[in-house]
């Protein structure tokens, strides 16, 4: 079971990126700051001499790889990563059951730290 799911539209993204950059994988962490308190950081990697043990991988259709970081992991359970192009512009669209509120932009998020503790709640 992975921790989050990739719509067809994310996986698509992901390949294409992955192949424009020459890149191994496409990452998402998450990182302390944002005017939520945390922020959704997203990077490449080059090869995969770069993961950790313990980090989230995912295939994608196409081979490709999108990893999730191990120390991420217990806030992205559930998640859904869409990638949406609107008149905005475009982006990867992160919808995550466990935010307690986040940014207007949908970069920075918060999380009531007790639920993640205790699954159960």
């Amino acid at each position: 079971m992975n921790i989050c799911t990739l719509t067809d539209a994310a996986k698509t993204q992901i390949d294409t990126l992955c192949e424009e950059n020459e890149c191994y994988a496409i990452s998402l962490n998450l990182k302390g700051g944002g005017c939520a308190g945390f922020e959704y950081e997203w990077g490449m990697i080059m090869s995969p001499e770069e993961l950790e043990e313990g980090d989230e991988v995912i295939k994608t259709d196409n081979n490709c790889t999108f990893v999730i970081g191990k120390h991420s992991l217990m806030f992205l359970i559930g998640t859904e990563i869409n990638y949406k192009k609107d008149l905005m512009g475009s982006m990867f669209e992160v919808n995550n059951p466990n935010a307690q509120s986040a940014c207007g932009c949908g970069v920075s998020v918060n999380f009531d730290m007790d639920k993640l503790a205790d699954p159960a709640i």
